[in-house]
This record gives C-alpha cells, sequence and structure tokens, in this order.
C-alpha cells in the first residue's frame, strides 16, 4: 500500500456525506423489496441482494446499517425501520445456540441503539433501555456457552463447524462477550457455578493470537510474521491443537484477508476495551500489562502484514495464495484490478480492516506509542479508495453500496457476469455495513463527536 500522509479525517467529510446520500435509497429499497421469507439478504446478483443459507449472520447487518445511517444523518426514518426491524426479527438471534456470530447480528442492532441512547442521540427510556441491554446479556451469554477447553486450561468459542474449530472471525464478535461483562451479566453453568465472561473472552483472545496468527518466529520460524489463518483445529479428546485450515480461504497456508481484516479490527477494539477497565478487573487473567502487550503485538503484526499485502491502493486480492495471481504479476506495486479475469479482490475486507488501521492507530498516538501515524493514515488511505469511484455505487438500479465484495470463493457462491471468469461489481451486507461503520467513524473523528465505540453503553 502506498499510504497518503496528507489525507485528513476532514478532508473525507465531503466524499462521506456524497456517500450517506447514495446509502440512503439503498436501505430503503432493500427493506421494501427484499422477501424475508428465505432468509437475510447475503449478496447482490446482478445488483440485487438475494439471501444463501449456510448460517444467519447478516440479518443484523441489514438492520444495523438503517442504525448508522441515523446515526451519521439524523435522518429518523432509518432510526425507525432500525428499532422496529430489531423488535420483530432479531429476537430469534439472541437466543441461537448454533452460531457464533452473535457479536455480529445483535451488536448491530441492539448495541448501536444501546450506544445511541448512551450518547443521548435518542431518547432515554427506562424499559427500552432495559430491553436492549437484556438481549445483549443474554445474547453473550450463548455465546460464552459455546466453549472448548484446551489442555493448557485456556479455551475457545468453538464454530458452527464444532467444538474442534476456532474461527478467527470469532475474534471480532467478542464485542458481545465484553457488552455482557459492561452490563454487569455472568454466564452460570452446572450448580449455579459463576462463568466470567471476562474470563471467556480473554481466553479466547489468547487462544486466538496462539494458534491462528503466525509470528514468523518460535513455532512459526518457517513463516510470515502476521499472517493469519482462517481455522485451527484441535482434538477435543484432550484439548491439543493438531493444524491450521481455512473454509473460505485458498488453504490454511495462505491468507484469506477478511480473516486477517476480522482480527485487525477486533484486536483494536479490544485495547480500546481493555483500556476502559480498572487493573484489578484484569489481575485475575493475568493483569493489564500482559494482556495488552498480546493485543497490541498481534495487532501491529495483522496490521503490517496487511499494508505490506494489498495493492498501492490499500485494497486486497480476496487470498494471498490465490493461484490466479501468478497472471497478474506483482499486484502489490500498482492499484487494484476488480475487473480482471483471473482473482477477485475483496472490497469488505478493506472496509473491515481499515477500521482496525484507524482505531490502532488512534489508540498508539493516544498512548504516545510510535507508529500511530502510519497505521492511522493507510486507514484513511483504504477509505480514500472506496469513496472513490471504482468501489462506491452511485447507481440506484444497484442495490450494494460497495462494489466488488467477496463471500465464498471456494463454494463458488459468488456471481460472476456473462463472458468473464472472475467475479466483480457485486455487493454483500457486511461489506456494506462495515463500510458505513468506517464511514461513521471517520465522521465522528473529523467532526469530534463522541468517539462510537462498541462498548459505550
Amino acid at each position: 500500500m502506498k499510504i497518503d500522509s496528507a489525507l485528513t479525517p476532514q478532508s473525507l467529510l465531503e466524499p462521506i456525506r456524497r456517500m450517506w446520500e447514495i446509502s440512503a435509497p439503498k436501505i430503503i429499497e432493500i427493506d421494501a423489496t427484499f422477501d424475508h421469507s428465505g432468509g437475510a439478504p447475503v449478496y447482490t446478483v446482478a445488483g440485487r441482494y438475494v439471501p444463501r443459507g449456510w448460517t444467519d449472520w447478516t440479518q443484523g447487518f441489514e438492520f444495523g446499517s438503517a442504525i448508522l445511517q441515523f446515526d451519521a444523518t439524523g435522518d429518523e426514518r432509518f432510526l425507525a425501520m432500525g428499532i422496529a426491524r430489531t423488535r420483530a426479527c432479531m429476537p430469534v438471534h439472541v437466543t441461537h445456540f448454533g452460531v457464533h456470530d452473535h457479536g455480529f447480528n445483535q451488536v448491530s442492532t441492539y448495541g448501536n441503539l444501546l450506544r445511541l441512547m448512551t450518547e443521548g442521540r435518542i431518547p432515554f427510556d427506562a424499559w427500552q433501555r432495559e430491553y436492549l441491554e437484556l438481549a445483549l446479556k443474554c445474547s453473550a451469554a450463548v455465546q460464552a456457552s459455546r466453549w472448548t477447553r484446551l489442555g493448557d486450561g485456556e479455551g475457545f468459542i468453538y464454530s458452527f463447524n464444532g467444538p474442534h474449530s476456532l474461527f478467527i472471525d470469532t475474534l471480532r464478535t467478542l464485542r458481545i462477550l465484553a457488552l455482557g461483562y459492561r452490563l454487569g451479566h455472568v454466564l452460570k453453568g452446572e450448580g449455579d457455578a459463576e462463568i466470567p465472561l471476562l474470563g471467556r473472552m480473554i481466553s479466547h483472545l489468547r487462544a486466538t493470537a496462539k494458534y491462528n496468527l503466525f509470528r514468523g518466529k518460535g513455532r512459526d520460524i518457517w513463516d510470515e510474521r502476521g499472517r493469519t489463518a482462517h481455522e485451527a483445529l484441535f482434538n477435543t479428546g484432550n484439548g491439543t491443537f493438531r493444524s491450521v485450515s481455512t473454509q473460505q480461504g485458498y488453504s490454511g497456508f495462505s491468507t484469506w484477508m477478511r480473516g486477517l481484516s476480522w482480527a485487525m479490527t477486533g484486536f483494536a477494539e479490544q485495547i480500546e476495551f481493555f483500556d476502559t477497565l480498572a487493573d484489578e478487573a484484569l489481575v485475575p487473567f493475568g493483569g493489564r500489562e500482559e494482556i495488552i502487550a498480546l493485543l497490541s503485538e498481534a495487532a501491529a503484526a495483522t496490521m503490517d502484514f496487511y499494508i505490506a499485502h494489498t495493492a498501492t491502493d490499500g485494497i486486497p486480492y480476496w487470498d494471498t495464495g490465490a493461484p490466479g495471481l501468478v497472471h497478474l504479476g506483482d499486484v502489490y506495486e500498482r492499484p487494484s484490478e476488480p475487473e480482471n479475469d483471473f482473482e477477485p479482490v475483496d472490497s469488505s475486507a478493506a472496509a473491515i480492516g481499515a477500521q482496525g488501521l484507524v482505531r490502532y492507530g488512534g489508540w498508539l498516538a493516544r498512548h504516545h506509542r510510535k507508529g500511530g501515524a502510519r497505521y492511522f493514515q493507510a486507514g484513511l488511505t483504504v477509505l480514500a479508495t472506496l469513496l472513490g469511484p471504482r468501489y462506491l455505487c452511485p447507481s440506484p438500479k444497484h442495490q450494494g453500496l460497495l462494489l466488488h465484495s467477496q463471500y465464498h470463493r471456494p463454494n463458488g457462491w459468488d456471481h460472476i457476469q456473462p463472458g468473464h471468469r472472475s467475479p466483480f461489481g457485486e455487493a454483500t451486507m457486511w461489506g456494506d455495513y462495515h463500510m458505513r461503520e468506517l464511514a461513521l467513524l471517520v465522521q465522528r473523528i473529523a467532526g469530534g463527536g463522541p468517539y462510537p465505540a462498541f462498548f459505550s453503553v
């Protein structure tokens, strides 16, 4: 990536404002026309959102987009839409014991609404607040109950693949455990045993950093620092690590870039969260110094890898080992080429990862640590590209906001236009949501408004 050091949050306000103008009618049209009987909208096919049965992890992004639209613009139509759809459609997700995606669905809806109430952006109502808090507490307990214990005494929240499977994605869904803890909740097990949500969250962070992140030293001396594996596999009989794997990437030994982006933003947000906790709360789990050092090292490694493995405009190809990249030459020495016929880019990975860059860069600066400006400016560089004409979709005929987003290359789910061999020109619900979330973050930084953090409840 060629980092643009001249960019400022203020310089991006006008393109961000235009993005919200483009965003509004798309949210309204999807809400008015999408048939939810087959599931939530997942990705576009020829510009129209369609469902894809696998796990129902995108509905919170659909309704959360309306809440973010209100947050950024003050247009109360979208607040009313977000509240109504959350009440009608999201309760089933709160007690969904079959998925690891609670931090995606519930934080995007109930969490955003609770944050807005805390900020004074929407009227305080005691019963409504209690309703929002209860949904988040229950979701946190359900998420924390998906637990695999490891032989070293640690453990992790297992993926929908089963108790043997640790996904890199889950790192960002840990937001729900943080909120449950912030709201004073605990998970109760057999014999009324109290299981601290904070402890499970920290243990999962450690497991992910140890097994899904390659450090380029020790066990990983043969590998590259900052690379991530989508999945780590374990023997559930004795809790030992067996191998790395992937579900959505090319291989366990290449880097699926959206998985890397989930890690970037997940580590960055958790560092911000731990900053708000008292030292004594962290003592039983290793103490502040050890936890922050672990998270900061992991955040820096993943972000350095991202910067080194994107096109010059900050957009990654979907996987660093994708076999067709050999036909494209050195893709990291020129701007991204989303329309190429060999391997697609993934703009959703860019929108997710850029938020981590901005947050971690800001955290370093606030703590007077080196390197903050580099990461912060890298995040702005990615956002500037995504706000440009190649990625932002103004067409009213296309329901997507952020073009050239990918879902699942190994399964062949992404739409390929006639006459082409590689998918491009389509959108995903998480790509659109995280584009809005990233834009809101930078907009708030530029305008001096309350810093949007998931735990500000």
